[in-house]
């Protein structure tokens, strides 16, 4: 039940946010559509752990922002070598070790990794994820393990 109101007020929450509109009728159009949709989620049985991670969450205010300041410094790294052609573009496939404990540990992992300009998660395995790195330099930071560590603490309770 705990998963479910969380979901509720999660979805009415970013209804509001990209709905803009706060009239009594239109308030009550989120509700039903969040409520319908929590209904809906409860009777799939995709309302559990899996589904809705909120133990990720204060690990979560903690990784934020450092993987913020990593896709900036990814993106001017990526601006600087298109701009400056005499930089090398050396385009590869690496695998990096996946040692987060959960599914969504992973997920969160090989989502990072693409958010990052740069580099491309392709697939990911029970042990590792298969990446494409623009750069030498994109590939030995993922190498150094410094974002798999800090996934493993994001899934850390």
């Amino acid at each position: 039940m705990k998963r479910a109101l969380s979901l509720f007020l999660l979805l009415f929450a970013f209804w509001l946010l990209l709905s803009g509109h706060y009239d009594f009728w239109l308030i009550g159009l989120g509700l039903i559509s969040s409520a319908s949709a929590v209904f809906l989620a409860r009777r799939m049985g995709i309302v559990d752990a899996e589904g809705l991670p909120l133990d990720l969450v204060p690990g979560l205010l903690r990784y934020a922002p450092w993987l913020f300041g990593t896709v900036i410094r990814a993106n001017f790294d990526v601006a600087r070598r298109i701009l400056h052609p005499r930089l090398p573009i050396t385009p590869m496939v690496i695998r990096v070790p996946a040692e987060q404990r959960t599914a969504p540990g992973r997920v969160s992992y090989a989502n990072s990794i693409t958010l990052t300009p740069g580099t491309i998660s392709l697939e990911v395995s029970d042990d590792e994820i298969e990446v494409h790195a623009l750069s030498v330099d994109a590939a030995e930071d993922l190498q150094s393990g410094e974002m798999g560590r800090r996934v493993v603490a994001l899934e850390a309770h």
